[in-house]
C-alpha cells in the first residue's frame, strides 16, 4: 500500500477545517480509518469497541472542525487521540490482553498450484503468529513504522518514548521475526518447493 504523505493529509485537513469540505473529510476518513482501527484494536483487543472509538473520533473532528485549524500534523493528532481513547477504554473496562488480527491480504506471487498456495498460506500464517508474539510495545512500534509508514521521531512523540527506544524496539522485532522465519525455512526446506523456499528466504532477509 502506498504511503500517504503528511503534506497530502494536511491539505485534506485544511480543506475540512477551513472550508467545510465534506469530500475531503470522506477522503481523510477512507485513507486513515483502517490503520487507526488496527492501531486501536491492537491496544484494546476489541474490534467492535475500536470501530466505535475511531468513528466517534471522526465525528468529533467534523463537529469541531472550526476549532482544529491549529493542527499541523493530522496523522499524529489522530493517532494520539486514538491512543488516549484506547487508554481511557482500558481504564473503564480493564481489557488488558493483547491480540493481533493481521489480515492475510499480501499477494507475493501469482500461482494456482495447490501446493504453492498451501505453502504461501502456511508461511503467512507463520508470519502472523510471529508478529503477534512480539512484546506489546514492540508490536505497537513495529506496526506504526512498517504498516503506517510513520517516521521514528513521529512514533517516539506519539508513544512518549525516545527515538533511540523506537530504534531498539525495531531491532528487537527484526531479530525475532528474521530468526523465527529462518528456523521455519530451515526446518521445512525439504518439504517446501524450491521456488517457495527461495521466496521465504528473501522475505526473511527483508524482515
Amino acid at each position: 500500500m502506498q504511503e500517504i504523505s503528511n503534506d497530502h493529509l494536511k491539505r485534506l485537513w485544511d480543506q475540512v477545517c477551513l472550508h467545510d469540505d465534506l469530500k475531503s473529510f470522506e477522503l481523510l476518513f477512507y485513507q486513515l480509518n483502517r490503520n487507526l482501527l488496527i492501531f486501536c484494536d491492537t491496544i484494546i483487543h476489541n474490534e467492535a469497541a475500536a470501530e466505535e472509538l475511531v468513528s466517534d473520533l471522526f465525528v468529533h473532528v467534523w463537529n469541531n472542525r472550526a476549532t482544529l485549524t491549529h493542527v499541523l500534523t493530522p496523522r499524529s493528532y489522530l493517532y494520539g487521540a486514538v491512543k488516549n481513547k484506547s487508554l481511557n477504554y482500558l481504564k473503564q473496562f480493564s481489557h488488558l490482553q493483547l491480540q493481533v488480527d493481521l489480515s492475510d491480504n499480501v499477494t507475493v506471487m501469482d500461482s494456482t498450484d495447490p501446493n504453492t498456495l498451501l505453502e504461501r498460506k502456511e508461511f503467512f500464517a507463520k508470519i502472523d503468529s510471529i508478529i503477534a508474539r512480539l512484546p506489546t510495545q514492540t508490536l505497537l512500534v513495529f506496526r506504526l513504522v512498517k504498516e503506517d509508514g510513520m517516521k521514528y521521531n513521529e512514533v517516539a512523540k506519539l508513544l512518549h518514548i525516545s527515538p533511540r527506544t523506537v530504534q531498539t524496539h525495531m531491532r528487537i522485532a527484526f531479530q525475532k521475526i528474521s530468526g523465527l522465519l529462518k528456523s521455519f525455512v530451515d526446518r521445512d526446506k525439504a518439504r517446501l518447493s524450491n521456488k517457495f523456499y527461495t521466496l521465504a528466504g528473501l522475505i526473511s532477509l527483508f524482515f
